[in-house]
């Protein structure tokens, strides 16, 4: 049974204090450059560089990363009377109809109808609202089909990779919001620990032995919402689709049975990977989840993890809590912040190694399934 009054469960225990010139506003270049903490005990920690992540690693290890494309889902439209309107898309939910976020919302209800793009001699783009999603206080979105160009083209066209609201437009380009690796589009955000990779970086890492495989998540609104109720326990994680491929689970598999290490490229990977075995043993999968993993949690099928600096109080926060233990990833948190690191999408990285994660609980308490 779980305890709720424990302070694990406290949404105020996953506040820090972040100096606002600590929040990266662009990624450094070669990106491998970035800082790299790495904690490779339960007692000891170290400063290196993304670029040396082959020597805190070992032959035979399997990193899993996840190739979702971030979609330029930020459209900017106007009513019919003229006012402004803008439109962030959540997710594809038939092949004219998106579930999206819209400014301002409560003056767009069912019926009422947006455009996009140049308006003569007509619209390059309609929207009409069909109705009210409660759970994300999103709005369906029906778009009209044209005869000239697919829907998938102008939203290619009109649309703009959203970067967080944290980072200062025009000091980055959408190409660095990307993976190098990304390839199925489908993300309204980026799976930020892998922007740290290279392709010398990959040269490197395959030299010394150590594999790759690739799962599908593609991040919405469940990754980047921050958690609102007192007690986590009462969030509720918004759906998201992924696909774990046989081929993944075959390399896991392998990995696992030589005695070698599963490394997750990202918290992402680990929702995915932890999903997809919630049947109590990996197999391959795809569907939506809205797994939440917080301190208690039992992971079943990796080892370490490669991520990035979270914002206070969020998700991500609370799952890398559950690998590492609470106070002791804050406490890193704040070394992180006396040495300089710089936090957030475009910021610098650390890496959770298998020999400091936390001793798995004696029986692990409900969490949210697939």
């Amino acid at each position: 049974m779980v305890d709720r009054s424990a302070p694990d469960y406290s949404l105020s225990a996953y506040d820090y204090c972040l100096p606002p010139q600590q929040i990266a506003q662009f990624p450094v270049s070669p990106r491998d450059a970035s800082r790299l903490l790495v904690i490779n005990s339960s007692q000891s920690h170290h400063h290196s560089y993304f670029r040396d992540l082959p020597q805190w690693l070992k032959p035979g290890d399997l990193l899993v990363l996840n190739n979702t494309r971030v979609i330029p889902a930020r459209l900017r439209g106007r009513k019919a009377g003229g006012a402004r309107v803008e439109v962030l898309l959540l997710e594809e939910r038939s092949s004219h109809q998106w579930l999206a976020l819209v400014r301002p919302g409560r003056k767009l209800q069912p019926g009422a109808t947006i455009y996009f793009g140049q308006q003569s001699p007509t619209p390059e783009l309609t929207a009409r609202v069909i109705a009210t999603d409660t759970e994300t206080n999103g709005r369906i979105l029906e778009f009209e089909p044209t005869q000239s160009r697919s829907l998938e083209d102008l939203l290619n066209h009109l649309g703009e990779v959203p970067l967080p609201p944290y980072i200062e437009a025009g000091r980055t380009t959408p190409d660095q919001y990307q993976t190098i690796y990304a390839e199925l589009p489908g993300a309204v955000a980026a799976p930020t620990a892998g922007l740290h990779f290279t392709d010398r970086l990959f040269e490197q890492l395959a030299a010394q032995g150590i594999g790759r495989c690739l799962i599908t998540l593609h991040v919405g609104v469940g990754t980047f919402r921050p958690v609102e109720t007192d007690n986590i326990l009462d969030h509720a994680m918004h759906g998201e689709w992924i696909d774990v491929p046989a081929s993944t689970v075959e390399q896991i598999r392998a990995t696992k049975a030589r005695g070698n290490r599963v490394i997750a490229v990202g918290t992402t990977v680990v929702r995915a990977l932890e999903a997809a075995a919630q049947g109590g043993e990996l197999g391959a999968w795809q569907g939506k989840t809205d797994l939440f993993i917080y301190p208690g949690y039992g992971f079943r099928v990796i080892d370490g993890l490669i991520t990035n600096f979270h914002l206070p109080g969020s998700s991500l926060l609370m799952l890398v809590s559950a690998l590492i233990g609470r106070e002791r990833l804050l406490q890193l948190y704040d070394q992180a912040i006396q040495a300089g690191y710089r936090f957030y999408s475009f910021g610098d990285a650390m890496v959770i190694l298998p020999e400091a994660t936390a001793p798995p609980p004696e029986a692990e308490p409900q969490v949210d399934g697939v």
